[in-house]
C-alpha cells in the first residue's frame, strides 16, 4: 500500500493576530482587509466591546475591541492600533488587535478541541486550537465573536 500525499487543497488558511501575547487565527475567507486605525469616534452608551466607529474608505465600520471581547483590559498607550476588517450579516466591523501576523495554511484534520482548562468565555468564541511548533493557535469563531449583541440580550 502506498501512502498518499496530503492534499494542499484541504488546507485552511488563517490570518494570525496577537492579543495579550496569545496567537489567534481568523479564517482568511472572513477577512476583507487589514488596516491601521487612525481616527475613531466613540459611541455613547455602546456596549463595552464597541470601541467606536471608523471611516474606512468612506464606509462606516464598527470597531470591536478583541481584548474587551475576550475579557481582557485594554492596553494603555498603544502607539499603533491594528484592525482586521470583517463583515457579518451585511455589517462592516474592524476587530482591534495588538498585532497582525502572517497567513498560515493548516490541515483542518489537525485542529484539536479547546483545552479543558481554557477560560469558558474564550471557549465560546473559539472553534478549536492548532498546536504549532512554539505556540498554541486559538482559532476564533468570527460569528461568535461578532454575536455579542444577541448574547447580551438573551442573558
Amino acid at each position: 500500500m502506498t501512502a498518499t500525499p496530503k492534499s494542499t487543497s484541504r488546507q485552511m488558511e488563517f490570518v494570525t493576530v496577537t492579543v495579550a501575547n496569545q496567537l489567534l487565527g481568523l479564517p482568511i475567507s472572513r477577512v476583507h482587509d487589514v488596516f491601521v486605525v487612525s481616527e475613531m469616534t466613540t459611541v455613547p452608551l455602546a456596549q463595552g466591546e464597541i470601541a467606536g466607529l471608523l471611516n474606512l474608505r468612506g464606509r462606516v465600520v464598527t470597531a470591536v475591541s478583541l481584548r474587551r471581547r475576550l475579557g481582557l483590559n485594554d492596553t494603555a498607550g498603544a502607539e499603533r492600533r491594528m484592525a482586521v476588517g470583517l463583515e457579518n450579516q451585511g455589517e462592516a466591523y474592524g476587530l482591534l488587535v495588538d498585532e497582525v501576523g502572517e497567513v498560515l495554511k493548516l490541515d483542518p484534520d489537525e485542529m484539536q478541541p479547546n483545552p479543558v482548562h481554557m477560560d469558558r468565555g474564550w471557549v465560546g468564541l473559539s472553534q478549536g486550537v492548532h498546536q504549532l511548533r512554539e505556540k498554541l493557535l486559538i482559532v476564533l469563531d468570527v460569528d461568535a465573536v461578532l454575536a455579542f449583541e444577541t448574547t447580551r440580550e438573551a442573558a
